[in-house]
């Protein structure tokens, strides 16, 4: 029993880091097909579509980070506060990754219609984006209240 706790441990650890490099994927994906798109359509400001479509791989920076601050001796005292804060978040900035992909790739449909409003377009996207920053600094928060 208390290996099958220190591998939940070991999940939660690497868990922040593989949900949210999913997420970033799938989300810079999406955005990424929609600049393609726009970029076939348009003839300028081809710039602007690439860099809105990697506004989701912040989702892996904070993974990272958390995974990181997660990091220490794997304990059963320690195991199920690893495996709850690195999963939950893992799933969290996963879903918002995700998400941000779909408003980036709607702000980058907008802007190929209607060029000025670039920074109006991206207001859902950074909005999305602020959820992962929330959830980034109660995991990290959380993190210390975890056992050595």
């Amino acid at each position: 029993m208390n290996e099958f706790i220190i591998a939940l441990g070991w999940a939660g650890l690497f868990g922040s880091l593989a949900l949210s490099a999913i997420g970033s994927i799938v989300g810079c994906a999406i955005a990424g097909q929609a600049a393609i798109g726009a970029m076939v359509d348009t003839e300028s400001g081809q710039g602007r579509y690439l860099g809105v479509s990697v506004m989701p791989s912040t989702g892996v920076i904070y993974g990272i980070v958390i995974m990181f601050t997660l990091q220490r001796d794997i304990t059963a005292a320690s195991a199920p506060g690893l495996f709850g804060i690195g999963l939950l978040a893992g799933i969290a900035l996963l879903y918002s990754s995700v998400l941000q992909g779909r408003a980036c790739a709607s702000a980058i449909q907008a802007m190929k219609v209607k060029p000025e409003i670039f920074g109006l377009s991206l207001a859902p996207a950074a909005i999305v984006e602020g959820f992962s920053v929330f959830v980034f600094v109660f995991a990290l928060v959380l993190a210390g209240s975890i056992p050595a």
